[in-house]
């Protein structure tokens, strides 16, 4: 049995519950990793193309899953308007061992920072790509 999946919506996730997808895959599964990013000093509107976006989610979840032994794996990214400390992304990995859930979010968090579809825009207007994120993207190509 396995889990990917990629969603996009506009509500809260419950960390909890997507974790206890992945936990109830079954007996193999020795790591879950999660990652929780939010919204950080101001706040901002996240907009995307629909299909699209959840399109590019779907091929980064295949790529990890090809990369590692990965039992499952699941990319939440919230769009809308968004409150400082409101979450924007949840990323988990779940493997039988721990190395490859860890290298699998970190991947996934990597990747989903340059080719997503997503754009930010903070009260001084849109927010433009940083270097420092394609750098760590880079490191998987």
């Amino acid at each position: 049995m396995s889990l990917f999946e990629a969603r996009v919506q506009a509500q809260a996730f419950d960390l909890a519950a997507e974790q206890a997808r992945l936990s109830a895959l079954g007996p193999e599964v020795g790591a879950i990793v999660s990652f929780t990013g939010q919204v950080r000093g101001e706040p901002l509107e996240l907009e995307h193309y629909p299909g699209m976006a959840e399109r590019e989610l779907q091929a980064l979840l295949d790529d990890a899953r090809g990369r590692w032994p990965l039992l499952g794996a699941i990319i939440v990214h919230r769009h809308g308007r968004l409150e400082v400390g409101a979450p924007i992304v949840l990323v988990l990995a779940a493997s039988s061992h721990r190395r490859a859930a860890f290298e699998a979010a970190d991947f996934l968090m990597d990747w989903l920072k340059t080719r997503a579809p997503f754009w930010k825009k903070e009260a001084g207007g849109w927010v433009s790509a940083r270097d420092s994120d394609e750098d760590a993207a880079a490191r998987w190509r």
